[in-house]
């Protein structure tokens, strides 16, 4: 029996139509083209507004050793930069939203000098000797219990604080500081930031 004419796909006429062909090629690359422009546009609308959005101002930041209390600080303190380029750390700087030195202890704390080169350094005097270690007054380390690791074994800011300021109360697994001995110079926000994934101490600024 002689098959239909209609069963034979050779005889659909877009099918074998090239012009058609044509047109279907260019009607699907204008569709992928436009998809393509509109996730371009989204992702650059999403990168601007991104860059728009000013960053948090922040306000943990501590004065280096030996400034003045802050009104006398900021009237005295002229933004030289003497104190940055003379502490070897690194630690000291002065953000363009501040125009005046100060330190981010999670980032670089205060190690302490033991001649206190940034105080040498300040003509204008808005640091002013402060004899020894002891003497220094940045602030008051506080620690989170609730972001603590010490139950878990961390002790590592213990070691590392150069006044011995921080311990570890093993009865109840839990880090205390002596208020009498720290000094504020974020050694130890800055060692709990390192080995963990929250930083459970913060300074709280003498300013």
């Amino acid at each position: 029996m002689a098959q239909s004419s209609k069963d034979h796909p050779k005889d659909h006429p877009k099918d074998s139509d090239p012009v058609f062909g044509r047109r279907n090629f260019l009607k699907q690359s204008v569709v992928s083209l436009g998809v393509t422009m509109q996730e371009y546009v989204r992702q650059r609308d999403a990168e601007k507004a991104k860059d728009e959005t000013p960053s948090p101002v922040r306000t943990d930041w501590l004065r280096p050793p030996g400034a003045l209390t802050e009104d006398r600080f900021l009237d005295t303190c002229t933004g030289c930069g003497d104190c940055v380029t003379a502490c070897p750390h690194g630690s000291i700087r002065i953000p363009a939203e501040r125009q005046t030195p100060v330190i981010y202890p999670d980032e670089t704390p205060c190690y302490l000098c033991a001649d206190f080169p940034c105080v040498a350094a300040c003509e204008p005097e808005a640091l002013r000797p402060v004899g020894t270690v002891a003497g220094v007054a940045m602030g008051l380390a506080v620690v989170s219990q609730r972001l603590c690791t010490a139950g878990q074994g961390c002790n590592a800011c213990v070691a590392q604080c150069p006044t011995g300021a921080i311990g570890m109360d093993f009865s109840s697994m839990t880090i205390a500081v002596d208020g009498a001995r720290c000094v504020g110079c974020g050694v130890c926000v800055h060692t709990c930031k390192t080995v963990n994934d929250q930083v459970a101490i913060t300074v709280s600024p003498a300013r």
